[in-house]
């Protein structure tokens, strides 16, 4: 299996990556209401071949496992301890701070960013324990409705 859904459970959103870990490289990344994270993932479950489903084992993880055990053997449940945390950090590797912004706190850069994808990113980095590339140019976005 060479592509991956990664996803960050959570009980208002979650955050989706879908990756390819031959070429350690991240393709889209988004931020979804969790009512319809399941429909999200199995379009793109099938839309994709060779695919491997991984999952959080954090907040509301139980509910999506009920329904996502249907794609044993590629379901992989993974530990994500600290992931929204980490993720913060993860922010600023991919857009780090320039000019004057280095001298301003961190935290004031990110108080408003959905940070559910990064945390499935941080999931997926530390099962697989591979660092991605995230280009700038990926497919992201932020679905709430």
């Amino acid at each position: 299996m060479s592509k991956v859904i990664a996803i960050d459970p959570g009980l208002s959103k979650c955050g989706v990556v879908i990756a390819d870990i031959k070429e350690k490289k991240v393709y889209e990344a988004v931020v979804i209401k969790s009512h319809l994270v399941l429909k999200y993932v199995k379009k793109n479950y099938h839309i994709e071949k060779n695919v491997q489903l991984l999952i959080g084992n954090g907040t509301g993880s139980k509910n999506y496992i009920k329904y996502l055990i249907q794609y044993e053997p590629d379901l992989i449940i993974a530990e994500e301890k600290n992931s929204t945390y980490r993720a913060k950090q993860r922010y600023f590797d991919i857009f780090p701070l320039t000019g004057i912004k280095c001298f301003l706190p961190r935290e004031i850069f990110i108080l408003n960013k959905n940070l559910d994808a990064l945390a499935a990113l941080i999931i997926m980095e530390d099962f697989f324990n591979i660092k991605f590339d995230v280009s700038k140019k990926i497919k992201t976005k932020t679905w709430l409705k």
